[in-house]
């Protein structure tokens, strides 16, 4: 099949996106809003795209007056007071990170480089490794004690 140059195939397309997501989060764009992350879910690629669908429809059970933003390339999950964790897409799994993890009860297994050394979450390479009751669980104690950033302090 002859492909014109400037068009991609959706191989191509995909392809893109998995070597943009090596060991980094995503490039999307910062933005405060359920448009933002909606839209950052839907570039990802399978089967990151689904968990991070199931991530936000249990972030939308769990967090009273959720609010959402895209931040550092990930997706980060909030109540008015402050942010409570993230969903961030990389090469072979989904990381969800508890921005307070370490104080959650039982304490989430994974200890991420570099944000922050409260920070604790899961790595889930597939939708059957996302334990629901346990992940609720941990977004209600998160929404219990929010991390609130120096600009939400002023407002």
């Amino acid at each position: 099949m002859a492909v014109k140059k400037g068009t991609r195939t959706p191989q191509a397309k995909n392809a893109e996106l998995l070597v943009a997501m090596t060991g980094k989060a995503s490039p999307a764009k910062a933005a405060e809003g359920d448009k933002p992350v909606f839209a950052y879910i839907e570039s990802l690629p399978e089967p990151q795209k689904s968990i991070a669908k199931r991530v936000d429809a249990l972030a939308a059970k769990a967090l009273p007056e959720l609010k959402r933003a895209v931040k550092w390339g990930m997706a980060y999950y909030g109540v008015p007071d402050g942010w409570c964790f993230t969903s961030g897409a990389f090469v072979g799994h989904l990381k969800l990170m508890f921005i307070r993890g370490n104080e959650l009860q039982p304490e989430p297994p994974v200890t991420p480089t570099g944000m922050g050394k409260a920070t604790r979450g899961v790595e889930l390479a597939a939708m059957d490794e996302l334990d629901e009751k346990q992940v609720l669980s941990w977004m209600v104690q998160a929404a219990e004690k929010p991390f609130v950033t120096a600009a939400m302090k002023k407002k």
